[in-house]
Order: C-alpha cells, then sequence, then structure tokens
C-alpha cells in the first residue's frame, strides 16, 4: 500500500507506508503547509468594520453578587453604549459579567464567546448570542487576536495570565499594532512592577522599558472606561471615509 501522492509534479513520486521516514518528512511538509495557508487567510482584514470589539479577560471562578463582577457587567454595558461589541472566553464568572453587561444594553451589539473544549467542560454562558468553540488554546488565542481591537483584562488566574502575556508579546514584537491592553486592578499593577524590576535589572536586561509601558495599568473600572473611550474614538477616526482629492481639470 502506498501513499496517494501525485507524481506529476517534477520531484514528487510516491511513497510507501513502510518507509516510515518519508511518510514522516510528507506529513511535516503537509503540516507546515496547512499552517502557512492559515497564516496567510489570516492575514485578510475587512477594509472597513461596524464595529468596535472589545474583549474582556477574567476570572471563571468570581461569581455574581461579588464587587469585581459587578464592575466588570457595569464596563462591560458602558463599552456596548459607546457602540462596541464584546468579546470573552463565553463560560462563566466574570466572562458572563461581560457577556450580561453587554445584553443589557439590548442595542443590537453582539456579545461574542470564543470556547475551548476542556475535560471538565464549561457551559457558554447565558448571556452570548454568537459562539465560537475551539479544540485547543492556540487556535482559540488567535482567534482573539483577530478578532478584537481592545483588550481589558480583569482579575484572574493562571488562565488570563496566558492570554494577557501573549497579547502583550504580540504587541511588544509588533504582531499587533494600535491596540491597547489595559489591565484593571493591583495585582496587574504589581505583576507588571515585577516585571519591571526583574526583567531590567542593570546586570542583566531582558526588555526594553519600552516594553513595560504596553500594558496600561489602570486601577478602577472607571479608567478603563476611559481608555477605551479613547481607542474608540481614534478608531472611529481611521474609519471614516477619507474625502477624494480634488479633480485636476487640467489633466
Amino acid at each position: 500500500m502506498t501513499a496517494a501522492i501525485d507524481s506529476s509534479p517534477e520531484g514528487f513520486r510516491n511513497v510507501s507506508l513502510a518507509d516510515e521516514e518519508a511518510v514522516k518528512e510528507i506529513v511535516t511538509t503537509a503540516v507546515k503547509n496547512l499552517w502557512e495557508a492559515e497564516n496567510t487567510l489570516t492575514r485578510l482584514r475587512p477594509s472597513r468594520l461596524e464595529r468596535y470589539r472589545v474583549a474582556i479577560f477574567g476570572s471563571a471562578r468570581a461569581g455574581p453578587g461579588t464587587f469585581v463582577y459587578d464592575e466588570v457587567k457595569r464596563a462591560a454595558a458602558a463599552f456596548t453604549a459607546m457602540g462596541c461589541d464584546i468579546v470573552t472566553g463565553g463560560g462563566p464568572g466574570l466572562m458572563q459579567a461581560a457577556n450580561e453587561g453587554a445584553a443589557s444594553v439590548g442595542d443590537g451589539h453582539q456579545s461574542v464567546g470564543i470556547r475551548v473544549e476542556l475535560p471538565f467542560e464549561q457551559e457558554t454562558n447565558p448571556f452570548v448570542e454568537q459562539v465560537f468553540t475551539h479544540k485547543t488554546f492556540f487556535s482559540r488565542l488567535h482567534h482573539f487576536v483577530i478578532a478584537s481591537d481592545a483588550f481589558v483584562v480583569a482579575p484572574g488566574g493562571i488562565g488570563t495570565v496566558l492570554e494577557t502575556f501573549m497579547i502583550w508579546q504580540l504587541l511588544q514584537v509588533r504582531c499587533v499594532q494600535d491596540v491597547p491592553l489595559i489591565v484593571v486592578g493591583p495585582m496587574w499593577r504589581d505583576l507588571v512592577e515585577w516585571a519591571r524590576t526583574s526583567m531590567l535589572d542593570s546586570r542583566l536586561h531582558m526588555a526594553s522599558p519600552k516594553d513595560l509601558d504596553i500594558p496600561r495599568c489602570v486601577e478602577t473600572a472607571d479608567e478603563a472606561i476611559v481608555l477605551v473611550r479613547e481607542g474608540h474614538t481614534r478608531w472611529r477616526e481611521r474609519q471614516a471615509p477619507q474625502p477624494l482629492a480634488p479633480r485636476d481639470e487640467n489633466r
């Protein structure tokens, strides 16, 4: 039995499944080509977006009735009232708070959940209007990147740290640009200060000072609302149709 490889292009040949090394090479090449195709397709962006999209990260364990739940819900409602869509992980806790805040405004804007399949299944919270489900964290995080125009990070655990650091690193290497990363509360301020102290150690610099300025550290939901409003205003200015250049009648 042989692997079904097209032998017509020059350099291609049929490979026996008994040839283990050749089979590995073919599989590796095929997977790399799939990644290249995905990377190429994700470069496509609509020329003009209808709405600004704010991703909100935070703990799945903070339940209704807690101060942080109520503040995330209030902030998400404020973002929605500005004309923004809300993007979350689609699960419980502060993800639900954000989607609930968006739903409370009820003005036709979208409340999106980007989930991942887990062994301990988390149900999609009831306030999500559009849900996407991924099999891996990697594709899910990529989806957040291409689906969001701003990131607001509430208190959270290891998953929230993973999401935050990925966005931070993409902003550092300029794979993502002109996207605010707003971290809210003392836990993030202390984490950024730890990074500043440890990574800018005079004995061994492991980052540039400007890298540590990427996260915008704020203490309250109200401060986050102000920063998102500023980003939304800049986005609207970029989205506005550009006036046509005057026609030269002498040409």
